[in-house]
């Protein structure tokens, strides 16, 4: 097992000596949206997007070369785009020059991976001050990196004596919050205990159901953490609304489909009368069916509201406001309907493209 070892070491250390990007290193042809997207925020062109996933994909198998070789005194590794090299850091200079025949860049470096890990594994342990936004192992600066709130560098002092010599503090902007996904079909949650759906996200919250709130509501998300307020309702006569989410939420175009992949939605072109639909609500989940009759009238008990669209479709108390998607195009929000999804029923919905332009809202899509 040695002699098969040293023969693939010294086969990989022929090829990165050669070249950055070594044939013998395969990496998946990229497709058109990655490279769109580096060339976007990385300010690359096309050739130059290709040119470094094929270094990255290279580096990545040095690496585990190079930190098997130089065992404990691995120091960590990271990329560099300008050069296209895998930089090695380690504390043992004599292993310098192989690590550099190798192909990569050594960098002699006064602690270990392993050390530095060990140090912040004592802080994962430890209680942190709100002021303390984070940690983590900074390779580059061969440190254990503590950052804090701007002005506030004495909070990590606790911290810094649980790390040891291997930590130093950074004063940050950076204030962590969690970001979660604005999803269609998703639950929310009214004040009052009771429970709706996201119809679907637009720029700054999502559409649903009108009945389901009333205007300064809050609501809180699937996960019951305050999601947001209703901006404005219009029930009876309409059954619209949109809710406007705070920074912890961000909209998307996913639509969740219940036990399948979330649908992407695309646009919002109406569709025909006879075409299939289909449905998410937070109480049934996913369910199809086809449209009927556009314009209906429904006199419902709170009142009655026009405009609506009549399908086959079932729905159940809590899928108000769900969204409904022909292909990958947005329909409307549910309203109201009678029946259930045990014995079949009759769902309205309330087209999502009067929604948008009575508030002026923009549909997320992807």
């Amino acid at each position: 097992m040695k002699r098969m070892a040293v023969t693939a070491v010294a086969v990989l250390a022929g090829a990165f000596a050669a070249t950055a990007t070594p044939a013998a290193v395969a990496a998946p042809e990229p497709s058109a949206g990655l490279l769109a997207a580096m060339q976007r925020d990385l300010g690359l062109d096309a050739g130059q997007a290709v040119q470094r996933l094929r270094r990255e994909s290279a580096a990545a198998v040095l690496q585990r070369v190079a930190e098997g070789f130089a065992g404990d005194s691995f120091g960590g590794a990271w990329f560099d785009a300008a050069t296209g090299k895998l930089v090695v850091g380690v504390t043992d200079a004599a292993k310098a020059d192989r690590l550099r025949a190798l192909g990569a860049e050594p960098r002699t470096v006064a602690h270990s991976a392993g050390e530095l890990d060990a140090a912040k594994a004592r802080l994962d342990a430890s209680a942190a001050p709100a002021a303390v936004t984070g940690w983590f192992v900074d390779s580059k600066a061969n440190a254990v990196t503590i950052t804090v709130q701007r002005g506030q560098a004495d909070a990590a002092a606790p911290l810094l004596e649980k790390a040891g010599a291997v930590a130093k503090v950074v004063e940050t902007d950076e204030a962590p919050r969690l970001l979660k996904d604005i999803r269609g079909g998703d639950a929310f949650y009214l004040g009052n205990g009771g429970r709706c759906s996201i119809g679907f996200a637009v720029r700054g919250g999502f559409v649903t159901a009108g009945h389901c709130g009333s205007q300064g509501d809050s609501v809180s998300g699937v996960d019951r953490t305050a999601l947001g307020a209703f901006a404005a309702s219009s029930f009876p006569g309409n059954d619209y609304g949109w809710v406007r989410a705070n920074s912890s939420w961000t909209p998307t175009a996913k639509v969740n489909r219940y036990g399948g992949a979330d649908v992407i939605v695309s646009g919002n072109a109406e569709a025909a009368v006879g075409a299939s639909i289909c449905r998410s609500g937070s109480t049934t989940g996913w369910h199809c069916g086809e449209v009927q009759a556009k314009g209906q009238t429904v006199n419902y008990r709170e009142g009655s509201v026009g405009g609506l669209t009549r399908t086959t479709v079932c729905a159940e108390p809590g899928d108000s406001g769900g969204s409904w998607v022909s292909g990958t195009q947005a329909q409307g929000v549910t309203s109201g309907g009678s029946g259930d999804c045990a014995s079949g029923g009759t769902t309205y919905y309330q087209p999502v493209n009067e929604i948008l332009s009575a508030y002026g809202l923009t549909l997320v899509t992807g």
